[in-house]
């Protein structure tokens, strides 16, 4: 074809570009016709696709990482949150679960005490305690009830498990009760197996009391039940007072010194019976014992014996001296009332 003149003359460049051009459209064409009937491409890229895998974890790592620290940092504080209420609610429920118990402690020693009264046919009156005071040269109790509620200075106090003392002072509102553990009190007793009257003396301690001057010829021993023997009109006969734990000589080993368990829990609990004039225990243990009504109450813990009641005691000591020594012992030591702190 002849060149026109002033038309420019083709490049062999632009040969060459269009020439690999249209290699590469024949090549294409080619491969998708090769591809369309043997799927052979498909596999490169499958297997393509395999090679490059390790690359993409690689790749979503960082990512991957992140997500999982935050889960981990959401779950430690769900957890964290979870652990305090539960936490919480197990110390509300130990704190219920503590109450439930004293109730139900307190409960049965209150079913004991009332217990004790309906089984011996007592007429008895529940009253609280407000303030203990167990001083080795004091032993004392006050009580929420005074005069108002029928209280009376002389009243014998017990619990379900014996004597615990007498009421000394009263108030209108409250009362203070001599324990029988108090240095300052004795109370008369008698042996349960063998009838034996004796004094049990207050030693200052809420564990224990003292049988002083008991003859050698007595018939006690360790293990004995000491009850109330009813002498002096101070307190009804047959109230357990305690058990003997030991038996020593004196120092003149003409006596015998007895160490007694009370038999009331002086140191526990959060009510205590107050005995009603004329009421009187049926049984002490397997032998029955006859009681008269209680005579009324002293005025006060050093009020003497009348004269009637001393000579009936004298009358029914033995005519041994020291028969005649524990007969004339069976009053209460002078204390003169105290008011109510």
């Amino acid at each position: 074809m002849p060149a026109y003149a002033g038309s420019p003359a083709p490049r062999s460049g632009d040969v060459a570009g269009t020439l690999r051009l249209l290699a590469y459209l024949a090549l294409a064409i080619t491969l998708i016709v090769l591809d369309h009937r043997g799927g052979w491409l498909a596999q490169i890229r499958e297997r393509s696709q395999l090679l490059v895998q390790p690359l993409w974890w690689l790749a979503g790592a960082p990512a991957r990482l992140g997500a999982e620290v935050h889960d981990d940092a959401s779950t430690r504080a769900r957890l964290a949150d979870e652990n305090r209420v539960l936490r919480n609610a197990l110390l509300i429920s130990g704190a219920r679960m503590s109450r439930l118990q004293a109730a139900a402690a307190e409960n049965a020693r209150l079913r004991g005490l009332l217990g004790a009264g309906r089984r011996e046919g007592l007429d008895v009156q529940l009253a609280p305690i407000l303030d203990v005071d167990l001083d080795p040269t004091r032993q004392r109790l006050l009580l929420d009830a005074g005069s108002r509620d029928g209280v009376e200075v002389g009243q014998t106090v017990i619990d379900a498990g014996g004597l615990v003392g007498q009421i000394i002072a009263v108030l209108p509102t409250t009362a203070t009760v001599l324990l029988i553990t108090d240095p300052d009190h004795a109370v008369p007793v008698v042996v349960a197996r063998t009838g034996v009257r004796l004094v049990a003396y207050g030693k200052g301690r809420s564990d224990r009391l003292e049988l002083a001057n008991v003859p050698l010829s007595s018939d006690i021993k360790v293990g004995d039940r000491i009850v109330t023997s009813g002498l002096g009109g101070r307190f009804p006969a047959g109230f357990a007072v305690g058990q003997v734990m030991s038996l020593q000589p004196d120092d003149s080993r003409a006596f015998l010194v007895g160490q007694l368990k009370p038999a009331a829990q002086l140191d526990r609990g959060r009510d205590v019976l107050l005995l009603k004039s004329g009421s009187a225990i049926r049984s002490v243990g397997s032998n029955a014992v006859a009681t008269e009504p209680v005579r009324p109450a002293a005025t006060s813990l050093g009020q003497q014996m009348p004269a009637t009641t001393k000579a009936q005691s004298q009358a029914q000591a033995p005519a041994s001296p020291a028969g005649q020594q524990a007969t004339s012992n069976l009053q209460p030591r002078p204390v003169p009332p105290e008011p109510t702190p």
